[in-house]
């Protein structure tokens, strides 16, 4: 284990997350992949090494600090981009179904790469517009717990990932500046999805100390059956 890893595995061993060696090697594969292809496609603009095991990696475990994974059964994580931070609570917790949604069939490979890379089991890729997916049998109102790290406004996230959420489900979204006026700008999206915001954590990205919230948002009844709205609308025209 070298400094990179050592300064990882102790920070994430402080909130109570071990790795053993063979979850080591997945991430530091895990790494490599999203170099080498970075070159051929545009996955990252973070590609210096201890910056990839913080603001990638441990950022996307941070979800874990606010909601007890090991409960967790099923995970969607809608728009994932290069796999965050899907990718990285798989390794760390084994357990979990996982379903990636990424609109751009690019992405999409390039994680069915990363999956058959580090040998994950029971990891769904799914190439589709959240909206048209979340219409389907299987999908809608199905997740234990679904996640989007850095995709939009809430007002426009609520619609694209709360019909995943099954009933008591939960939908937590990872965002970086302070999210308060967004959360004042989605109240009707809570109301017409049936989402309620249990709460909002803030914290410091080690090293980096960049802000980081999650914002952790409970499922109260089935999604009603107009929404989500056809692909495109909840971002042309937001709930708010």
């Amino acid at each position: 284990m070298d400094q990179v890893q050592a300064q990882f595995t102790g920070l994430l061993e402080e909130k109570g997350i071990k790795l053993n060696e063979q979850q080591l090697e997945q991430f530091e594969a895990y790494f490599r992949e999203l170099v080498s292809w970075n070159e051929k496609m545009n996955l990252t603009g973070i590609t210096e090494r201890e910056e990839v095991y913080i603001k990638h990696f441990y950022d996307s475990l941070s979800l874990a600090f606010y909601v007890n994974i090991e409960g967790v059964g099923s995970l969607a994580d809608i728009g994932s981009g290069a796999g965050f931070p899907g990718i990285p609570l798989k390794i760390a917790f084994p357990h979990l179904e996982l379903t990636i949604v990424d609109s751009l069939n690019k992405r999409i490979q390039f994680l069915q790469h990363v999956a058959n890379e580090l040998k994950l089991e029971k990891v769904k890729l799914v190439h589709g517009r959240a909206e048209d997916l979340a219409r389907q049998p299987g999908f809608r109102d199905s997740y234990d717990l679904v996640t989007a790290r850095a995709v939009a406004r809430m007002a426009v996230l609520n619609e694209f990932c709360l019909p995943f959420v099954k009933m008591g489900g939960t939908f937590a979204a990872m965002k970086g500046t302070d999210p308060s006026d967004e959360v004042k700008e989605a109240s009707r999206s809570f109301k017409e999805l049936k989402g309620k915001l249990k709460y909002s954590s803030q914290f410091e990205l080690p090293v980096s100390n960049s802000d980081r919230h999650i914002l952790i948002v409970e499922k109260l009844q089935a999604t009603p059956g107009k929404y989500p709205r056809k692909a495109g609308m909840p971002l042309k025209s937001p709930l708010v």
